[in-house]
């Protein structure tokens, strides 16, 4: 399943970027997230847990950045491991452009499942998706703003 968006944000490039490679902002952002650690050069290792429809599960997997442009874009993947749950996987190409008023931060993910995950139908899955794919990026929006604020 694909979404995709953009938001602008009230900071500028510089400041969205080095946000987008902060394992502690990604930390804060990524829904149900209880461990990040790494680095955006060696790669992040992640403890997620969430609930889709009736089931509950807690992945481990990794985060890895590729394509990067700095101060432009990324190519953020990740995989995590679920259990008897299955798994997710997925990624998101992320791109700044200096607007009036901020940063344009515009977004493409692509996002798999599988195993008993897979077995609840795509309407569940690709809503729980969407959902997952806006909360990050309002997350990182009210995050990046208030710590703006907060310099300011």
């Amino acid at each position: 399943m694909e979404m995709d968006g953009t938001r602008v944000i009230a900071a500028d490039r510089a400041t969205v970027w080095a946000r987008l490679n902060d394992a502690e902002t990604l930390k804060a952002c990524i829904p149900g997230c209880q461990e990040l650690s790494g680095s955006p050069e060696e790669g992040f290792e992640a403890t997620v847990v969430q609930k889709v429809g009736p089931v509950k599960a807690t992945f481990k997997g990794a985060v890895s950045l590729s394509n990067v442009v700095p101060g432009e874009s990324y190519t953020i993947s990740g995989e995590g491991k679920g259990g008897v749950a299955g798994f997710a996987k997925g990624g998101a190409d992320v791109s700044l452009l200096d607007v009036e008023g901020g940063t344009e931060l515009t977004y493409k993910v692509v996002a798999q499942v599988g195993g008993k995950l897979a077995q609840l139908g795509s309407r569940i899955i690709s809503g729980f998706a969407r959902k997952m794919s806006d909360q990050f990026f309002e997350r990182f929006q009210e995050e990046v703003e208030a710590t703006g604020d907060a310099e300011a």
